[in-house]
């Protein structure tokens, strides 16, 4: 691909939407998202795969997805009781690497014969 005069234009400004995103965080650490999701652990696993049949499986999921629900749920645009009150304790920063965390692991699906 070459780069036109253009698009070397339009570099800057796509970095800088990217960065002023809402919701989204470049400078998420997984490794800090797999020490929060020990709390989550009871009913999504440590895998992201749920332990519980109401609990959505996380594994794999999209960072920003996710970044996107826990910040609905602390903010109470969506409600849920346990999720809320998990949530309300929540950095924007834990978010991200949470949201990472779960986002960095690898699922894999076998289709039936």
């Amino acid at each position: 691909m070459f780069l036109t005069f253009s698009r070397v234009l339009a570099l800057p400004a796509t970095v800088a939407l990217l960065v002023l995103l809402p919701g989204h965080t470049l400078a998420a650490d997984p490794a800090e998202g797999r020490k929060l999701a020990a709390q989550c652990k009871t009913c999504h696993g440590l895998d992201g795969v749920a332990k519980i049949p109401i609990a959505p499986n996380l594994a794999g999921e999209s960072q920003i997805y996710i970044e996107n629900q826990l910040k609905a749920f602390r903010s109470g645009k969506r409600e849920h009781e346990m999720m809320s009150v998990v949530a309300k304790g929540l950095t924007d920063s834990q978010i991200s690497d949470l949201a990472a965390w779960y986002e960095s692991i690898e699922i894999t699906v076998k289709m039936p014969e």
